[in-house]
Parts: structure tokens; sequence; C-alpha cells
């Protein structure tokens, strides 16, 4: 796929550990964004990830939830589509469904 570098998002951190440890396993660079009310709530998940090298990004845009977090991803991914990996780790897809 020639992809370098590997964005995720998420909420309460599960998904962001798991990305960070993929990512620390194969020597790529890994952005985690994170709603900044979710980096407060969930502290051990945040360590985690950077004890990992992940970059997390708390994303303030918004409510500073897990919506804006994905919202914040997407736009990286679509900046740096050629060398980026975007690892959803939400169900997500156009009104009405989630």
């Amino acid at each position: 796929m020639g992809k370098k570098r590997i964005i995720a998002e998420t909420g309460a951190g599960q998904h962001g550990v798991a990305s960070a440890t993929v990512a620390a396993r194969f020597g790529f660079p890994c952005v985690v964004y994170m709603g900044a009310t979710d980096v407060a709530r969930q502290s051990p998940n945040v360590f985690r990830m950077k004890l990992l090298g992940a970059e997390v990004r708390p994303v303030t845009a918004g409510h500073g939830t897990l919506k804006d977090a994905m919202n914040e991803a997407l736009r990286d991914w679509v900046t740096n589509v050629e060398d980026t990996y975007y690892l959803i780790g939400t169900a997500a897809g156009p009104h009405p469904y989630p």
C-alpha cells in the first residue's frame, strides 16, 4: 500500500492503544486524535499511547468529543492520503446511519 504513517481516532482510548501498538511494532509514526474531554477522562490510556510512541492530539474543536476527533482525523487523512493510513475505529456513516 505504500503507507508510512498511521492515524486513528479514539474515544475511551482502547483503539488508540491498539493503533499505537501496531505502529510501534512495525516502526511507523502514529498520530491519535482524541477529544479533549476524553483525554482528561482517559489519562491511563493516553499514557499508554504515549509510552508506545504515539502522538496524541487533543481536539478542542466543537465539543471536544469523539465526533470532533474523527473530523480532525479525516482532515489529516485527506491532506496526507498518499502516505497515511487511517485506521478507523468507529462505526461511521452518512445520516441516518451511525
